[in-house]
Parts: structure tokens; C-alpha cells; sequence
């Protein structure tokens, strides 16, 4: 048995599968519309989030709260976990991905959005039965089985490639 500080519990953690973790949160105006951001790197839009820094010991929800106050300029307090989903992707690690509940904005709040230019082009606000049109793959059913989460009040999506895991 390997004792951790040791160097066979190092060699025993580093040959353990890696698989990556990121965060975000679902903002929505008083009509139900969510907020999208449009990333520079990439194709689509996604909500205000991105990678949990786990080396540094953060959590998913002080992640998601960083991420947007570095997306957005919003440091706002995160409501309650709407959805987990391992994706399983092409060409990378599995990912765990954590949607939380980011609350409602008020006309101030989109006033002061401030976005990160070295990541985001713009951000806008989409219905519900728009949102599969703008987010990829498993992103848009991921942001549907949150909401569906959000509307029941009581449950947590678990999710598998944005689908609900059997």
C-alpha cells in the first residue's frame, strides 16, 4: 500500500485517468431568456463559465462564480446545482461539467456587463426554443435538462452527454 508524500503514491496518482471539470451558471432576464456568451475560440455560444481549477483547490461553484466575474464583470452569490454531465468527447479527457443557478437579472445588472475581450465577441439573450440553435452538441440539452431542473425547484439533472443518465 502506497502512503501519499511518498514517491510511489505520486507515480501511483499520476497514472490515474485524468478527466476535466468545468462550471457555469445560467443567467436569465425576467422574461425566461438565458444569456449567452459567443466565445473568439470557438464556434457556437455557451453560457458564462469555464475550467475549474482544481490544482488551486477550487471548487465547481467558486469556479463558476470566478468565471463569470472574469467573463462578464459580474460577482454575483450562485443559487443551487442545476445539472451535473459527464461528457464524453472526441480528442480530450471526459469532462464533468456543473450548471448553476445564477438567478435572474435585472436591467442594471445588463448594463453592467463587461466582457472579457481576450475570450468573448458579445453576449445576447436567447428563448428557450432558441437555445438548441445556438449551443452545440450536448451544451444545448445540458442548458434544457438545467432549466427543466430549475422549473421543478426540487431536483439536480444527472446527465450523460447532456442526456439523462440511466
Amino acid at each position: 500500500m502506497s502512503i501519499p508524500g511518498t514517491p510511489d503514491f505520486a507515480a501511483y496518482i499520476a497514472s490515474l485517468p485524468r478527466v476535466l471539470a468545468g462550471a457555469a451558471a445560467i443567467f436569465r432576464d425576467a422574461d425566461g431568456r438565458v444569456l449567452l456568451v459567443e466565445p473568439n475560440y470557438r464556434a457556437g455560444w455557451a453560457l458564462p463559465g469555464g475550467t475549474i481549477e482544481s490544482d488551486a483547490g477550487e471548487s465547481p461553484r467558486r469556479a463558476a462564480r470566478r468565471e463569470t466575474l472574469e467573463e462578464i464583470g459580474l460577482d454575483r452569490e450562485l443559487g443551487r446545482l442545476l445539472a451535473v454531465d459527464w461528457v464524453i468527447g472526441p480528442h480530450r479527457p471526459p469532462l464533468t461539467a456543473y450548471v448553476y443557478d445564477g438567478g435572474v437579472l435585472g436591467e442594471d445588472d445588463f448594463k453592467a456587463i463587461r466582457l472579457q475581450e481576450a475570450e468573448l465577441l458579445s453576449w445576447r439573450l436567447v428563448p428557450r426554443e432558441e437555445l438548441a440553435a445556438h449551443l452545440p452538441g450536448s451544451l444545448g440539452h445540458r442548458v434544457l435538462a438545467a432549466l427543466d431542473a430549475l422549473a421543478d425547484g426540487s431536483t439536480t439533472a444527472e446527465l450523460e452527454n447532456g442526456r439523462p443518465a440511466r
